[in-house]
């Protein structure tokens, strides 16, 4: 059993903490963090759901290793203007918008920005739902225990995005379950669910997931079709 410290609603593994590339690939992480998940108290009646792309891979072996169901929830970065990962705040599979009001002022975006922005990220997950998900809702998700994953947790901002909107729709309980996080976003994440659990939490100025892993590259849409077919 590995050696676990819980801090709050988060539980990491102290052997992993503060380490890079300790995963080799996205499918590794997934199956490292299902087993890490089997040796803490059971989760009743969990259904596993992943946001695109790059928490695809992760939840699939997540899923396998609970035996669970598994979906996806749709959630998109609102990019800053001008960068390409760098986000301001973030839009969910149901059209809820969910901006950092601190950032945004600190990065001094006009209305007409924001509003540009948000309005491109609408579209791009309109368009998500309906590739990967044939336009058809999430599954119902009342009185069973929500694993939410990812890849990683970089802001954590998309993840709270994820969290509050499945909040609404009664779970019994939320779960964050990701290889990776800053010691920051595992905080943010973590004071808003039941239990974060991320065997990589590192800490200090400067954070990318990708240093989690030794492969790392990003998904495209067809490889994400490729990992959901057969998805009820």
């Amino acid at each position: 059993m590995p050696d676990q410290h819980i801090m709050g609603e988060i539980i990491e593994d102290p052997l992993l903490r503060d380490k890079m590339f300790v995963f080799a690939g996205r499918h590794d992480a997934g199956r490292k963090l299902g087993e890490f998940l089997l040796t803490l108290p059971a989760i009743h009646d969990p259904i596993v759901l992943a946001i695109p792309a790059g928490g695809v891979p992760v939840g699939k072996e997540i899923a396998a290793a609970l035996g669970a169901p598994f979906s996806l929830a749709i959630v998109r970065k609102v990019r800053v203007p001008g960068t390409t990962e760098s986000g301001f705040g973030a839009v969910t599979w149901d059209g809820e918008v969910l901006i950092n009001e601190r950032l945004r002022d600190a990065l001094f975006l006009s209305s007409a920005d924001v509003e540009r922005a948000v309005s491109e990220t609408e579209a791009n997950v309109k368009e998500r739902v309906a590739r990967f998900c044939g336009g058809k809702p999430m599954p119902p998700v009342a009185g069973k225990t929500v694993v939410l994953t990812d890849d990683g947790l970089a802001s954590g901002f998309t993840m709270l995005a994820a969290v509050r909107r499945t909040r609404i729709r009664k779970p019994s309980g939320i779960v964050v379950a990701v290889p990776t996080a800053s010691r920051s976003s595992a905080e943010l994440v973590g004071r808003e669910v039941d239990r974060l659990v991320c065997p990589n939490i590192r800490s200090g100025r400067s954070f990318a997931v990708a240093d989690a892993y030794e492969e790392w590259y990003d998904l495209d849409d067809h490889e994400v079709l490729a990992e959901i077919a057969g998805m009820p």
